[in-house]
């Protein structure tokens, strides 16, 4: 029962649902804490060009790592890159990081910048369970 109410707060902001004649309610706002980073390498760019700069691209991005800018970092399903969990709050923070790294200076990849936060519509429910009574004694 549960996940059916979070799913409606998701996507309905815990609103009824509308006839389609009117407008959609505007999404929750959401506190950026991460920026995700999405790095594929560029159609026709070599692979052993790719591979003749990670060996750059590996130490300067663990220095990343270690300087604390990149929380999580995961290869792509389809082995033409990688995702980053970078920890700053702009877009523009992220790409700052993500351009001085090798193979975006070498113009082999192309970047995606996601801004991520905490599920916001969550918010709902713990105003729902303290206006009925949930979660008291």
């Amino acid at each position: 029962m549960m996940l059916l109410s979070l799913s409606a707060l998701v996507v309905g902001a815990g609103l009824q649902m509308q006839p389609q004649a009117t407008a959609a309610p505007s999404p929750m706002p959401v506190k950026v804490t991460q920026v995700m980073a999405v790095l594929t390498v560029k159609p026709g760019i070599a692979r052993p060009d790719v591979m003749k700069v990670m060996p750059e691209e590996v130490r300067e991005t663990v220095l990343v790592y270690l300087d604390g800018k990149i929380d999580q970092w995961y290869a792509k399903g389809d082995g033409k890159g990688v995702v980053f969990f970078l920890r700053c709050t702009t877009v523009e923070e992220a790409k700052a990081i993500m351009e001085a790294l090798p193979l975006h200076k070498a113009g082999y990849v192309d970047m995606e910048y996601i801004p991520v936060g905490p599920l916001a519509p969550l918010r709902l429910l713990i105003q729902q369970a303290k206006t009925s009574g949930e979660g008291s004694d």
